[in-house]
């Protein structure tokens, strides 16, 4: 089983450094939806992919992209965990 405690913070991180977010990183929670809590809207959350290909050394094929996939810090860190098994 993944470690998605280990990911979450981290995903956090570089979701307040790559969207520019006026908000601490542990302030943001597992299941906070990105859409509706911070306004992220497709190419923003497209900004977080690259931020997650960059920090851990994972590609995502355009089919795997959607926005559902990457609403939360815990769906993000899932496909993570899932890419790098971790």
């Amino acid at each position: 089983m993944p470690d998605l405690n280990a990911l979450l913070p981290q995903i956090k991180k570089l979701v307040v450094e790559r969207l520019f977010l006026d908000v601490p990183a542990e302030n943001i929670g597992d299941d906070d939806n990105l859409l509706e809590k911070f306004g992220v809207d497709s190419v923003r959350m497209f900004e977080i992919v690259v931020g997650l290909e960059e920090a851990f050394g994972v590609s995502f094929a355009d089919q795997e992209f959607s926005v559902d996939r990457f609403a939360t810090p815990r769906k993000i860190a899932e496909v993570v965990a899932g890419k790098t098994g971790a």
